[in-house]
């Protein structure tokens, strides 16, 4: 249930921001993103910038400007190192690792075709996005048993 909360709650947070701003379109987990040739991931959360709309499909997205995923307690490494280096191979710009686990929110960007710490974030820090200027999320809010 900690998981459903963490992404409503990211998914309401950056939703809020880029839609009155016209920056683009955020959805959670359930879009489908092309990430290679016959390969696709359903990432937590998912937005694309309006330059990059024509990537919007009605079966999948071609890629995306920045992904978040809230890494699973059955399977760690799968967010922590296959996604990272499959998203960077899509050449996806941002990639948000949310850790309840650690309590830390991890934003990763993309130098070239790897990716680079952007910054940790524990609870009492705002973590914030390289990709979209001036929109950040408390840490403590993000981990709230309620998202609140």
């Amino acid at each position: 249930m900690l998981h459903q909360r963490i992404v409503a709650y990211l998914f309401l947070a950056i939703q809020s921001y880029v839609t009155p701003r016209g920056l683009g379109e955020a959805h959670f987990a359930g879009v489908r993103v092309r990430i290679r040739e016959e390969t696709y991931r359903e990432p937590d959360i998912v937005f694309m910038a309006t330059e990059h709309a024509g990537r919007i499909g009605d079966q999948f997205w071609e890629g995306a400007d920045l992904v978040m995923e809230v890494v699973s307690r059955d399977h760690p490494e799968r967010d922590l190192v296959l996604k990272s280096e499959e998203y960077a191979q899509a050449g996806i710009p941002e990639y948000w690792i949310v850790d309840p686990r650690l309590g830390l929110v991890t934003v990763l960007s993309l130098e070239g075709s790897n990716y680079a710490v952007h910054g940790k974030f524990a609870l009492g820090q705002s973590a914030t996005s390289r990709l979209l200027a001036g929109f950040e999320v408390e840490g403590a809010k993000v981990f709230a048993p309620t998202g609140m």
